[in-house]
């Protein structure tokens, strides 16, 4: 399937059917709860019958997706509130989101600014909600991903991670909110010292806390792209090398999560861990692309 514009700058809308996203956790072998929460979800526009006089089916009342969500949040605090914070903030992001009925390819596409200031308002509130559970009680990492074809958008807070593999090409979209890469981007220290310091896993950026300043990234999607998003459960067992070995496998999201969560149990698991995926799977027999308007151009209100 071609991946980029074509002729006419128009791109291919995945089907539904051809979208493939999962997500795993686990307490991991030391903690006694289990502190990181995820969220996957699509939008899609609905018809609610209350009555009418026709019988017999009257066909779908629900379109395909107008985009999908996966979000990543890891606790910090007192073990409990820490459980509590994560699942506070990817319930208030849900919520607002649901409200947010414009937010879709259309809106994303013709009024990016607009797209990119609702899902900040997403984090606001949930960093506000963390913080009337009680002062310095909980805080939370957060990873937004957000596909609204043909574009992606990334909010990112902490220091979960969100990694891109597009063809070969490897990448941590996100940068880490902690001490050790504050000093790293200076220069007053070097990447190999911040990988044995003890300030590698200290916040000064994170939802509930004093200081929250998210993180935005935007890009253009690609069929290509293989995303994965993470707590530190992951990445303080296995190394970004490895990752990337094993998204260039030809498997399914759930074959990936599972496997990279293996890999760290039998690593000694020190941390929750948590990795969610997102993939294009190759098209189902019969089922053609979508060619839809690229950008500028209005987007039928159906797909990813």
């Amino acid at each position: 399937m071609p991946s980029d514009i074509l002729e006419g700058r128009t791109l291919l809308r995945p089907a539904t059917s051809e979208i493939d996203v999962f997500g795993v956790t686990d307490r991991g072998r030391v903690r006694k709860h289990n502190a990181d929460h995820f969220l996957i979800c699509s939008f899609h526009r609905s018809l609610r019958i209350h009555a009418t006089s026709m019988g017999g089916d009257l066909g779908p009342r629900e379109t395909e997706s107008r985009g999908f969500i996966g979000v990543v949040a890891d606790g910090v605090g007192a073990m409990e509130a820490a459980a509590e914070g994560s699942a506070q903030a990817l319930e208030t992001i849900s919520q607002h989101l649901l409200h947010a009925s414009e937010i879709c390819s259309n809106m994303a596409v013709a009024h990016e600014p607009e797209a990119i200031e609702e899902l900040r308002r997403a984090v606001a509130e949930a960093h506000r909600a963390l913080q009337e559970m009680g002062q310095n009680r909980t805080a939370t990492t957060l990873t937004m991903y957000a596909a609204f074809w043909p574009r992606a958008f990334v909010v990112h807070v902490g220091d979960s991670r969100l990694y891109r593999l597009r063809g070969t090409e490897f990448s941590q979209m996100t940068t880490d909110q902690t001490m050790a890469q504050r000093l790293v981007d200076s220069g007053a220290m070097t990447p190999d010292v911040a990988e044995r310091s003890n300030l590698k896993h200290v916040l000064w950026s994170a939802v509930g806390s004093q200081q929250a300043e998210p993180q935005v990234i935007t890009y253009d999607c690609d069929v290509r792209d293989r995303t994965l998003i993470c707590s530190d459960g992951l990445t303080k067992h296995v190394s970004d090398d490895e990752i990337r070995e094993y998204l260039l496998r030809d498997l399914s999201s759930e074959e990936t999560c599972r496997a990279l969560v293996d890999l760290v149990l039998e690593r000694g698991a020190s941390d929750n861990v948590t990795v969610v995926m997102g993939r294009v799977r190759k098209p189902l027999p019969g089922h053609e692309p979508v060619m839809v308007p690229a950008f500028g151009a209005p987007l039928p209100a159906i797909g990813l």
